[in-house]
């Protein structure tokens, strides 16, 4: 088994190669504006770190979000061809599930919840009994929104870290990891459980829009 694992739903681009066992190779870059930029590069560089060859992959696995529209698609679209050129299977998984499971690396066991910027003052979220295990639907809200069905709880997560009031017991990682994401997919894998198409997970709708009422201009 060789996992090649994408995420672009949040600032971080990150990827890493995982080989059933334990993960060999990881970059991580957080540039919100750069993800179309960073990833392939981040690719050629986990691949030159392990030794190996794209060919040698045997399937993909990527973060389906939530996150913004721009950021999220480059890592789906990447996936994608990937999967279609070298003839490998496609995993998504939640976002949020990867930084949930990178929190056992940080001690926590659950139960606790992850929250991650959405902008707009709004955070994506998610509750875990624990690292392994999601108890609710992603969700985006306002941190006030969410903080008393949250109070007592370890906050995972830059969104936890952005709103210190609503979410007081903010921990690490900030981050998403790939190489979370690829560890958590390869014990699905060897469980035999299901995992998400490898579609964007949206929450809202994008931030660019087009007018619903404008004029037409036709020449004279």
């Amino acid at each position: 088994m060789l996992l090649l694992a994408v995420d672009t739903a949040t600032p971080a681009v990150t990827v890493a190669l995982h080989d059933g066992e334990s993960v060999i190779a990881e970059a991580l870059q957080v540039d919100a504006r750069r993800h179309g930029e960073l990833l392939l590069p981040s690719v050629d560089k986990v691949l030159a770190e392990a030794g190996r060859t794209l060919d040698a992959v045997t399937g993909i696995v990527v973060g389906v979000g939530p996150g913004p529209y721009t950021g999220l698609r480059v890592g789906l679209v990447t996936a994608a061809t990937f999967a279609s050129v070298l003839g490998v299977p496609v995993h998504g998984l939640c976002t949020l599930d990867g930084l949930a499971y990178a929190a056992l690396d940080a001690g926590i066991e659950g139960p606790f919840a992850v929250a991650t910027d959405a902008r707009r003052k709004e955070v994506y979220w998610a509750r875990y009994e624990d690292p392994r295990t999601r108890v609710t639907e992603p969700a985006v809200d306002r941190p006030a929104e969410i903080a008393e069905r949250l109070a007592g709880l370890p906050v995972v997560g830059a969104g936890a870290l952005l709103y210190p009031a609503a979410f007081p017991d903010a921990r690490g990682p900030e981050h998403q990891s790939a190489g979370a994401l690829a560890a958590l997919a390869a014990e699905r894998l060897a469980a035999g459980a299901d995992f998400l198409p490898p579609t964007p997970l949206y929450l809202r709708r994008p931030d660019a829009e087009v007018p619903k009422n404008y004029k037409v201009v036709t020449p004279q």
